[in-house]
């Protein structure tokens, strides 16, 4: 577990360089549909943490915003959290919630949430181990038809 390195992933360019893991994420997500999503992410203060090897490569990421609603506080919100299908299970994603979870108390938060696929298991048990709480449901309409 401490053979990786966290930081914070900073730029344009060092984010959209991590495209293969968002992909492993959102398959159908082509590299042209990310920069465009990350160009309008970004204003609205997007960041990233990545866990890296002794190789500099990226093996795990999450994406992250800060902001505030009336039923949490002031909270951190998760986004985009993966970990390389051939790193899993060796503590990265543990690492990212634990780096994450530290920069919300030092950035005053009151909560930290996420939301996962319904279908994605494997983070269902991961983020409930990790003491998170299934709140609601969140509910997405396509305005496109």
């Amino acid at each position: 577990m401490n053979d990786y390195t966290l930081r914070e992933i900073s730029g344009f360019p060092e984010m959209l360089a991590q495209h293969h893991l968002i992909e492993q994420l959102n398959p159908d997500m082509p590299k042209e549909r990310y920069h465009e999503l990350l160009r309008l992410m970004l204003p609205y203060n997007y960041r990233m943490v990545g866990a890296f090897d002794a190789s500099e490569k990226c093996v795990g990421l999450s994406g992250f915003w800060i902001a505030a609603k009336f039923y949490s506080g002031k909270y951190l919100e998760i986004d985009n959290f993966v970990v390389d299908a051939a790193y899993r299970a060796k503590g990265i994603g543990k690492l990212l919630t634990d780096w994450l979870l530290q920069l919300a108390k030092h950035e005053g938060c009151d909560t930290v949430m996420l939301d996962a696929y319904v279908t994605n298991t494997a983070a269902h048990r991961f983020y409930l181990r990790e003491g998170f709480q299934i709140k609601g449901f969140h509910f997405l309409k396509s305005v496109h038809t």
